[in-house]
């Protein structure tokens, strides 16, 4: 990995992502990630060995038992759904994906 990124960098990454920069948002984002590698290796220089890694791994872990509760009656829920389908129990939303 560069220690800098050249503008030949950020071209390369823009033809991957299919984006299209222009010359002063090439140099702009040059610059940026020039900076997010110069504090990634000081984050890398940060001397960790005193930390416990296993962090509470000494506590006991506490946990609750279930408590099983009815669900909501599916008609109640279906009644207040914007576009149910009864018929099958469900009710529609807008797509999110477009093919």
């Amino acid at each position: 990995m560069p220690s800098r990124f050249s503008p030949e960098d950020v071209h390369r990454l823009a033809t991957l992502a299919r984006l299209d920069l222009s010359e002063q948002e090439v140099a702009l984002f040059a610059e940026q990630l020039s900076e997010i590698l110069a504090f990634a290796a000081e984050v890398q220089g940060i001397d960790t060995g005193s930390i416990d890694l296993a962090g509470n791994a000494g506590s006991p872990v506490v946990l609750r038992e279930d408590d099983v509760q009815p669900s909501l009656p599916r008609e109640d829920v279906l009644a207040a759904a914007p576009a149910p389908d009864r018929g099958a129990g469900l009710f529609t939303v807008p797509r999110v994906f477009r093919e």
